[in-house]
């Protein structure tokens, strides 16, 4: 078993060497029953997954876990001779960024082209959402009446000035966002929402999800950007604490009469230099069956990909919600102008 933590772009340059010694320890780049995931994935039911799959299958799954641009950053150093078969991680931004450094190739998969909606594939099956993950408001139930906000585009209004929590302009998860918005209404119309939020926060940008959604119900801001599964992790919570803050907020899913809430995906893809590409191809069509999505759901309170395979309790209690049909391939595409936007409007 390889070391499992994360290689940094410093240690990289041994890649070489931590191969030869991966080798010698028995982790073989090619073996017919073994299948070798670099993930950015941290949930134990993952792990519950790879053993679902080691048992059906009888291909063992190694794991190394890490940082998203750590591990791209470790197949770059490693090249063709690295161990790696498939790459897990969450955002499409990062698949962009791995798809960008020729990381990855084409499943090739009828079962994923069956799975998967168009809008969560790679138009040339690079890579594919996994599970789906709403980026939408969380509002206070005392102060915000049910209906007064609907859209991410009334953030913006003067009306929301100083009434509105958000993370960093650092977050992949905002910039994703403001990726989509560059889609469906232009760059202009995005820099001009991105000027007007900025000027409505309640506080400079901190923290994480659960962060903006705790300030809402303490009365720092009126209404917060998150995706949608911190707050079911809330709600699913036995901490009296975490109940407490999740009766003082409801979830609203933004854009419902018009192009639908922002989703973005956990996913990943067969790494271009697989040792192993027919294991790796299973494992990710595994990932995609009813079994599998239903394991992610319950894990993480993410939405499955998979029509018809069940959601959390907690999540599927936010309510039913129509998505944007814009293609998360876009997320990525459109990542480096979002980030000058946000340098622009000073966004921090």
């Amino acid at each position: 078993m390889p070391d499992p933590r994360p290689l940094t772009p410093r240690a990289g340059a041994l890649a070489p060497l931590l191969t030869t010694l991966a080798l010698a320890f028995g982790f073989a780049l090619a073996q017919s029953d073994v299948v070798n995931v670099y993930t950015a994935r941290h949930y134990a039911t993952d792990e519950a997954l790879y053993e679902r799959f080691e048992a059906e299958t009888g291909i063992e799954v190694r794991i190394i876990e890490g940082d998203s641009d750590e591990l791209i950053a470790r197949m770059q150093s490693e090249g063709d001779d690295g161990p790696a078969d498939v790459f897990l991680t969450v955002d499409a931004g990062r698949l962009w960024r791995a798809e960008q450094a020729g990381l990855l190739q084409p499943i090739d998969s009828d079962v994923v082209e069956a799975a998967v909606p168009d809008a969560f594939l790679h138009p040339d099956g690079l890579w594919f959402g996994l599970t789906q993950r709403v980026r939408g408001l969380v509002t206070s139930v005392d102060r915000v009446e049910p209906g007064a906000i609907t859209t991410y585009e009334e953030l913006a209004d003067p009306e929301w000035a100083d009434r509105i929590c958000i993370r960093s302009s650092s977050n992949i998860y905002n910039q994703s966002l403001v990726a989509s918005l560059i889609e469906s209404v232009g760059a202009e119309a995005a820099e001009a929402w991105a000027d007007g939020v900025n000027a409505n926060m309640a506080r400079p940008p901190q923290g994480g999800d659960t962060d903006q959604i705790r300030a809402v119900a303490a009365g720092e801001c009126d209404v917060a950007v998150v995706n949608h599964y911190y707050l079911s992790r809330l709600i699913a919570s036995g901490d009296a604490g975490d109940q407490e803050v999740a009766d003082a907020v409801r979830f609203v899913y933004p854009n419902q009469d018009g192009r639908g809430a922002h989703v973005n995906v956990s996913g990943g893809g067969l790494v271009a230099s697989a040792p192993n590409p027919e294991n790796g191809r299973a494992l990710l069509e595994f990932l995609v069956s009813q079994e599998a999505q239903e394991a992610f759901a319950a894990s993480n309170n993410e939405f499955p990909i998979l029509a018809g395979a069940a959601a959390s309790d907690a999540a599927a209690g936010l309510g039913d919600f129509t998505s944007d049909a814009v293609n998360v391939v876009s997320y990525g595409e459109n990542n480096p102008e979002a980030v000058r936007i946000f340098d622009r409007v000073g966004w921090r």
